[in-house]
């Protein structure tokens, strides 16, 4: 079966979805640890998380760029995170989508969320045809993630690794293998027809 050229590829429940970042360890760890932000992690900036893993090893560097050492998974609720995506603005103009470009601004501006679509990455972090999502989180949208959404934290860091050794080793179908069990979330065309640019 074909991908669809945008689509939401995640490991998650009924009532959860797990989305990827990377912070250095001092906000990392204590994260991981305490499965909450710790106070030195910033809720004025924006956060961006992505539900594909293979994306953000390509962005962090499989764990190892400056600043982005700690890779998490963070479990939140399916709820929270169709609320950010119901609130969210693309982060570009698309025409036909957009009325112009000034309505486009005025909705970036007040949105949120937004959301991005980048392309999708295989093992050997080469882009693949289909794209993944990535959702930017900020004011309102960040205190409920915090606060409300996250329900764990999980420090990944150490399978990031594992799954980059085995790549850079000539196997990756055994890195394949270790990756997290990604499949396709669900929404109704709704949800995303104002995303789909």
């Amino acid at each position: 079966m074909e991908e669809p050229r945008r689509g939401i590829r995640a490991v998650h429940s009924e009532s959860t979805i797990t989305v990827y970042q990377a912070y250095p360890p001092e906000i990392g760890l204590p994260a991981a640890r305490e499965s909450r932000f710790p106070a030195a992690w910033k809720r004025d900036r924006m956060t961006w998380i992505k539900p594909s893993f293979l994306w953000m090893m390509y962005r962090c560097g499989w764990g190892e760029k400056a600043g982005q050492e700690t890779v998490l998974a963070v479990e939140i609720t399916c709820a929270g995170f169709e609320w950010a995506l119901r609130h969210a603005c693309l982060s570009s103009y698309v025409r036909g989508l957009h009325p112009d470009r000034a309505t486009w601004q005025r909705q970036l501006k007040r949105a949120p969320a937004r959301v991005q679509w980048d392309p999708e990455r295989d093992v050997r972090l080469q882009p693949l045809p289909h794209r993944a999502l990535q959702l930017g989180l900020s004011g309102e949208a960040v205190r409920r993630y915090a606060d409300e959404w996250t329900v764990a934290i999980r420090d990944v860091t150490p399978l990031a690794h594992e799954i980059r050794a085995l790549v850079s080793g000539g196997d990756p179908d055994s890195a394949a293998r270790l990756l997290p069990q990604e499949r396709p979330y669900l929404l109704g065309d709704e949800l995303l027809a104002h995303l789909q640019g």
